[in-house]
């Protein structure tokens, strides 16, 4: 029994032939591991928990989530979704955390200003944040490479012949607002382009976001010819807002978005679009927890994904 349980267990001091021998066993018997009994020997649930508080109607969201689930499901963890009650005074990450029995967290959309966000960063549990740059001892994040990100889309844009090219960004507050911005304004530079802030609009995430942040550039006595969407959806609602004045897209004025969600091969044209590798930084999470939660000496990670430009057809060469 104890050379089966190495085998189940995945320890190395097993011949490979010994492992083949009970692996072909387990298979022929059906065997069931009981959850129960190996979560009492090894001290673990096997469960990592996810705060989201953000919607899964969001392809991005939805593509996150399967490389998370990718590489739990390979390691043997089940991923529960946690739901925080952020209306009760006496509500802590750190204690529902607890009460749940998970191993370790994955957090996305949280504002890293919320206090019980904070304690969690110093207690003791295993964390990996995703898109927000936050440390602790036992707290890491991954992300993708975001100024890099914008800057190929403003490179695009200008090697396309454009030269006014607004930028329509989400919150600047956080990490992906600050760092796509940054790569913006590092385009425009590396170019010789001047900056103007009346090319830059702030709103939400969402396709009425970008339909908005649209039509106040289009207002402008000389608008872009070209405009950065820091997301898929808000690539979406420019497009919309631009067709609503009789425009057309690529040919009166080109549109990047950011993702490469599924999303970007529905719209009308197809959407250039920013690659963040979504599933990959889901999978890149899931890896990096789990190693946490069965090595306490493991460093908390900083994992920054490549982002790369996906060509489509919503881009043109600028015609006067």
């Amino acid at each position: 029994m104890a050379t089966v349980s190495k085998v189940i267990n995945n320890y190395s001091d097993v011949s490979s032939k010994t492992r083949n021998k009970v692996n072909k066993a387990i298979e022929l018997l059906n065997y069931q591991p009981n959850v129960v009994a190996r979560s009492l020997v090894k001290k673990r649930s096997w469960t990592v928990g996810m705060f989201l508080l953000d919607f899964f109607t969001n392809p991005f969201i939805s593509e996150l989530l399967d490389g998370l689930r990718k590489s739990l499901e390979d390691s043997g963890y089940d991923l529960l979704f946690l739901s925080p009650n952020l209306s009760n005074p006496d509500y802590t990450f750190t204690k529902h955390c607890i009460s749940r029995n998970v191993d370790g967290v994955v957090m996305f959309g949280v504002d890293r200003t919320n206090q019980n966000f904070l304690d969690l960063l110093q207690a003791e549990m295993p964390t990996m944040m995703i898109d927000t740059d936050l440390l602790g001892p036992r707290t890491g994040y991954v992300t993708a490479d975001n100024r890099r990100g914008a800057y190929l889309g403003v490179q695009h844009l200008v090697e396309l012949g454009h030269k006014r090219i607004a930028f329509i960004s989400g919150d600047l507050g956080c990490l992906v607002g600050q760092t796509r911005f940054s790569g913006y304004q590092e385009g425009l530079r590396s170019n010789d382009l001047p900056y103007y802030a009346k090319y830059v609009e702030v709103e939400e995430y969402s396709i009425e976001g970008g339909y908005k942040a649209m039509k106040r550039l289009l207002q402008l006595p000389e608008a872009p010819s070209g405009v950065i969407c820091s997301s898929d959806y808000m690539a979406t609602g420019a497009i919309e807002a631009i067709r609503e004045i009789g425009k057309r897209v690529p040919e009166h004025i080109s549109v990047v978005g950011f993702d490469n969600t599924f999303y970007a091969e529905l719209t009308m044209p197809k959407l250039t679009t920013i690659n963040q590798n979504i599933t990959l930084m889901g999978m890149k999470a899931g890896e990096h927890i789990i190693r946490m939660i069965e090595n306490p000496d493991y460093s908390p990670p900083t994992e920054i994904i490549p982002a790369d430009l996906v060509v489509r057809d919503s881009t043109g060469q600028y015609k006067e």
